[in-house]
C-alpha cells in the first residue's frame, strides 16, 4: 500500500480490500464468526422465551400483573420499537466511530437491560426494559452485519452472513427448551423460573463480550477514516496467521483502490446515495424487510398463543413445538446458504421468499378447513420457515453489501428500522388481537397477510436483486471516497439490479 499521509483529507492507494477477499477460510475467520455471530443466539433465546412464558406470566403468582396479550402484543411491539430506534441511533455512530467500538457498546446495553428485566416487579418496568433490550439489539444488527461483511472474503460472504443471522434459531431452540424447564413449577416457583431465563441471557452476554474483545476493527473502515497504518497492521497480522496455519505463502492480491480519506459523510450524502443513486436497491431492501418482519415478528411472538388458544396445549409445553420449528429455521440458512454464493443471490432470494409465501398460503387453507392439529400445524410451519429463514437472513446480507462502505451500517439500520417498524410493530399487535379472539378465520387472515407480503417481496427480488455473489464490496458499490466515484445525485442506471461499480 502507498499512502500520501495517514490522516483524513489525504489520498491513498491500497490493496487491503483485495487482500482480505483473497484469503482462504481459516481459524481466524471462525473466531470472527464466534465473536460476532453468537449474539444472535442470545436474541433468539430472548424472543422465544418471552413468547413461551406469556401464558405463565399472566397466571396468578407470577409476580407481575400482566396479561398474555400484553406480553405477546405490547411488550413484543416495544421490544421491536426499541430495536428500530436503537438501529438508527447506533447505526449512525457505527459509521462514524467504527464497528468494534459500537459492537462492544451495544452488547453491553443489551446485557444490562436483560439483567434488569429479570428483576421486573411491575408491568411498566417489564415494558421499559423490553424496550431497552431491543434498543441494544437494534444496534447489534448494524454493527455486526457491517463488520462481518467487511471481514469475510467475498467467496464466502453470502453463506457466512446467512449462517450468522440464522443462528438466531439456535437460540430459539435453547429458549424453547429452557422455558420448559423454567416454567416447571415443581422445580422453580412461578415467580422465579421466568426470571432465571433472563438472568441466564445476561450471563451469556457477558461471556460473548469477553470473546468479542479479540475481534479487530474493520480495516476497510480504518482506511477511509485516516487510520491506514492500523489497517495495514491488522491485515498483515491476519495474513501471517493464515500462512502459519496453512504452512504456505498466500497468492498475491489483485486489484487496488484509491480513496480520499475523510472523517464521515453527511446525511445529505447518505440520502442521495440511498434514494437517488441506488433507488432500485432501496425498493428491494424495503420489500425484503417488510415481508420478513411481519411474518417473523408476528409468528415468533404469537406461536405459543396459537397453540394454547386453538389446540389446548398447556403453556408449559409450547416450548417443545417451538423447538421443532426453530430447528427448521436454522436448517434453512445452514443447508441453503452456500447456494446464495453459487447459484446466485437473485434466484435464491426470490425463490426462498416465494416458496415460503406459497407454503404459508397452503397452511392457512388447511388451518381454515380444520385439517391441522398442534403437531401438523408445527410441521407446516417448519416447512414454511425453512425457506423463510434463509430469505429473511438474506435481507440483512442484501442491504449490507449493496450500498457504499461509508453508509453501510446506516443503510442496514435504516432499512431494518423502517421495514421492521412497518411489519414488526404492527405485526405483533395485529396478530395478538387476531389470535386472542379464538376465531379461526381471524388467524387465517393473519397467515394470509404474512404470505402475501412474502410473495410480493419475492417478486420484487426476482427483478431487482443484485448479482453480488463472489464480488468484492467495492465492486458492488464504489465507496463514496473512491477516486472517480460516481455522482450520487444521478439515478442508478442498473436496469437489472446489478451495477458493475468502478473504483
Amino acid at each position: 500500500m502507498t499512502t500520501a499521509q495517514s490522516e483524513t483529507g489525504r489520498t491513498i492507494t491500497t490493496s487491503i480490500p483485495a487482500r482480505l477477499d483473497r484469503l482462504p477460510w481459516s481459524r481466524w475467520h471462525w473466531s470472527v464468526v464466534l465473536g460476532l455471530g453468537t449474539v444472535w443466539i442470545l436474541d433468539g433465546l430472548e424472543v422465544t422465551v418471552v413468547g413461551n412464558i406469556a401464558g405463565r406470566l399472566s397466571e396468578p403468582g407470577s409476580g407481575l400483573p400482566i396479561t398474555s396479550g400484553e406480553v405477546t402484543g405490547i411488550a413484543a411491539a416495544l421490544y421491536v420499537a426499541g430495536a428500530c430506534a436503537g438501529a438508527l441511533f447506533w447505526g449512525r455512530l457505527t459509521d462514524i466511530w467504527g464497528r468494534k467500538k459500537l459492537f462492544m457498546i451495544t452488547l453491553a446495553v443489551y446485557l444490562g437491560a436483560t439483567a434488569l428485566t429479570a428483576i421486573a416487579f411491575d408491568t411498566w418496568w417489564f415494558f421499559l426494559f423490553r424496550f431497552l433490550t431491543g434498543f441494544g439489539i437494534g444496534g447489534e444488527y448494524a454493527a455486526i452485519n457491517s463488520a462481518v461483511d467487511e471481514l469475510i472474503p467475498a467467496k464466502y460472504r453470502g453463506r457466512v452472513d446467512l449462517l450468522i443471522n440464522g443462528s438466531f434459531w439456535l437460540g430459539a431452540v435453547g429458549g424453547s427448551l429452557l422455558s420448559i424447564l423454567a416454567l416447571n413449577t415443581d422445580i422453580f416457583p412461578a415467580n422465579v423460573g421466568w426470571r432465571l431465563t433472563f438472568a441466564l441471557g445476561a450471563v451469556l452476554s457477558l461471556v460473548i463480550l469477553l470473546v468479542r474483545r479479540h475481534v479487530p476493527e474493520s480495516p476497510r473502515w480504518l482506511l477511509i477514516h485516516g487510520r491506514d497504518e492500523e489497517a495495514e497492521r491488522i491485515v498483515g497480522d491476519i495474513e501471517r496467521r493464515v500462512e502459519a496455519e496453512r504452512n504456505e505463502s498466500l497468492p498475491r492480491a489483485e486489484g487496488e483502490l484509491t480513496i480520499h480519506q475523510r472523517e464521515n459523510v453527511t446525511f445529505t450524502e447518505i440520502a442521495r446515495t440511498v434514494f437517488a443513486r441506488y433507488r432500485k436497491r432501496s425498493v428491494l431492501g424495503f420489500s425484503l424487510f417488510i415481508g420478513q418482519a411481519f411474518l417473523y415478528n408476528a409468528i415468533t411472538f404469537g406461536f405459543g398463543a396459537i397453540l394454547t388458544t386453538f389446540f389446548d396445549v398447556p403453556s408449559g409445553n409450547t416450548g417443545y413445538y417451538f423447538a421443532v420449528i426453530a430447528v427448521g429455521n436454522f436448517m434453512g440458512p445452514l443447508l441453503l446458504g452456500k447456494l446464495f454464493d453459487t447459484v446466485g443471490r437473485r434466484v435464491m432470494i426470490s425463490g426462498t421468499y416465494l416458496l415460503s409465501g406459497i407454503l404459508l398460503f397452503g397452511t392457512a387453507w388447511l388451518f381454515d378447513r380444520g385439517s391441522l392439529g398442534a403437531t401438523t400445524l408445527t410441521a407446516c410451519w417448519c416447512a414454511v420457515l425453512f425457506f423463510a429463514s434463509a430469505g429473511a437472513s438474506s435481507a440483512y446480507l442484501t442491504v449490507s453489501e449493496v450500498f457504499p462502505m461509508e453508509t453501510r451500517a446506516m443503510s442496514i439500520a435504516f432499512f431494518y428500522a423502517l421495514g421492521t417498524a412497518a411489519g414488526g410493530i404492527s405485526g405483533p399487535l395485529l396478530f395478538a388481537k387476531l389470535t386472542e379472539t379464538g376465531v379461526v378465520g381471524d388467524t387465517v387472515l393473519a397467515f394470509q397477510i404474512g404470505a402475501g407480503l412474502m410473495c410480493a417481496a419475492g417478486l420484487v427480488a426476482a427483478f431487482l436483486a443484485v448479482k453480488a455473489e463472489g464480488r468484492s464490496l467495492e465492486d458492488i458499490a464504489s465507496p463514496l471516497s473512491a477516486a472517480g466515484a460516481k455522482d450520487t445525485s444521478r439515478p442508478d442506471p442498473d436496469a437489472g439490479g446489478s451495477e458493475p461499480a468502478t473504483a
